[in-house]
């Protein structure tokens, strides 16, 4: 073995604590993993007396990050405080001076990746990253790595565990909406300020890093067409139940057909029971990966939480330690396809729309005009009367986003349309 590597750890939080657990139980076998032992030279916190999930020797802990990712005896650091300041000048800082960098930090990678992936390649080190996306699932390292000889098409996944924990109840407990997000809460699945998870921020940070490797091509959080699952209401979920189908949020990465460009979008859908991620319970998450060659492959598992997103972080370090024994380098960031970034209503996508409709003879045949005046085909239609009103249920073939909202407006324009009751997009099977 060669002398021991020293971590740096900016943050001592819900991860950084399991950090600092797993290198202290692990420590035998990841230096024989790794081929030299690993140690902690001292972790960055904001406040010395706070009490700790893990141990830690007061020795090791400072507030003055600065000094602590600029000392020489540092091989690596691991940044797992989050947010954009002060984590991008300090990752910067460490790899001014050569250091490797393991990160967690989808919302940095999210909005100013470019400036990090460059500064990690002019200063020669490493930047690793598989914590951001999917806690403990291996997914951006197959991505980038297993899947480089392949051309991927698709990328579909279920990335919030607590949006998917919330719709998840909705569906088999009848819940609302509030209700669940209370349950969420009081089980630490949310935050108390749930809003980068239910508005969709949280996924769609994820899908612009996703988006990025999976298509070689450079994507920010700002190129991401993003919907949140406030609105979903009890009813929605019932009905979707009636046909077949689940809501969840989805993170979408498409290419498109002429394979010149590619869609970015996180929105709930409805999908068929039938389909692998309708099974996804809970705060698992899952991704659904279509590629030319390898098919569809899927990844799944626990999408967040101290241990298992420390368990990627783990990995990292044993990745970047051995690269750093074996004076080498892993993969940088690929841009070179540089696909554009195609707005929301290029993405190709299929709707389920109900109507409150007059009752009388001809509607559906107006209705069905609407739809065929903006080239939306219909695939299935359902029609329930209710005295002088009756409901339209309608779910559409593929078509383009910006064809199916015209349709939408045009449909509210409607003398016979008492009201546009519900428009969902349908993700999945042709066939429901």
């Amino acid at each position: 073995m060669t002398k021991p590597l020293k971590i740096a750890l900016l943050g001592c939080g819900v991860v950084g604590s399991q950090v600092v657990r797993l290198l202290r139980e692990q420590e035998s076998d990841l230096a024989a993993r790794v081929g030299a032992p690993l140690e902690l030279a001292g972790v960055a916190v904001r406040k010395l007396g706070r009490k700790r999930d893990t141990e830690i020797d007061p020795a090791l802990l400072t507030t003055d990050a600065e000094s602590l990712v600029s000392r020489d005896d540092v091989d690596i650091v691991v940044e797992v405080i989050g947010g954009i300041e002060p984590a991008r000048s300090l990752i910067l800082s460490a790899m001014a001076s050569g250091k490797s960098v393991v990160t967690a930090n989808k919302a940095l990678l999210a909005e100013d990746g470019a400036t990090i992936h460059r500064a990690a390649r002019e200063n020669g080190a490493d930047l690793y990253f598989e914590a951001s996306v999917a806690g403990a699932i291996p997914l951006l390292r197959p991505l980038r790595e297993s899947m480089a000889g392949d051309r991927v098409q698709r990328v579909l996944g279920i990335v919030n565990g607590t949006t998917n924990y919330i719709l998840d109840k909705m569906d088999s407990t009848g819940a609302s909406f509030n209700d669940a997000l209370e349950e969420a809460q009081a089980l630490g699945y949310a935050e108390a300020d749930p809003t980068a998870d239910v508005e969709g921020f949280d996924a769609a940070a994820k899908a612009a890093i996703l988006a990025g490797i999976a298509f070689h091509s450079r994507v920010t959080a700002a190129d991401v067409h993003r919907e949140g699952i406030t609105e979903i209401t009890a009813a929605d979920v019932a009905s979707a139940k009636a046909m077949g189908y689940v809501i969840k949020l989805l993170a979408i990465c498409a290419r498109s057909d002429d394979g010149r460009s590619v869609g970015v979008r996180v929105h709930p859908a409805m999908i068929p029971r039938s389909h692998p991620l309708a099974g996804v319970r809970e705060a698992y998450n899952a991704v659904f990966v279509e590629a030319e060659s390898a098919g569809r492959l899927m990844f799944y598992g626990a999408g967040a939480g101290g241990a298992p997103t420390a368990s990627a972080v783990l990995g990292d370090i044993v990745a970047v330690a051995r690269n750093r024994i074996a004076n080498t380098r892993g993969p940088e960031e690929s841009t070179y396809a540089d696909l554009r970034v195609h707005p929301m209503g290029e993405s190709i996508t299929r709707c389920h729309v109900s109507l409150d409709v007059a009752d009388k003879p001809g509607v559906l045949a107006s209705v069905a005009d609407i739809f065929a005046k903006h080239d939306v085909s219909i695939q299935t239609v359902r029609q329930e009367g209710r005295g002088d009103d009756a409901q339209l249920v309608i779910v559409t073939h593929r078509a383009t986003d910006a064809a199916l909202s015209a349709t939408i407006e045009s449909l509210r324009e409607m003398d016979i349309v008492r009201a546009v009751a519900g428009v969902m997009r349908v993700e999945g099977d042709e066939t429901p």
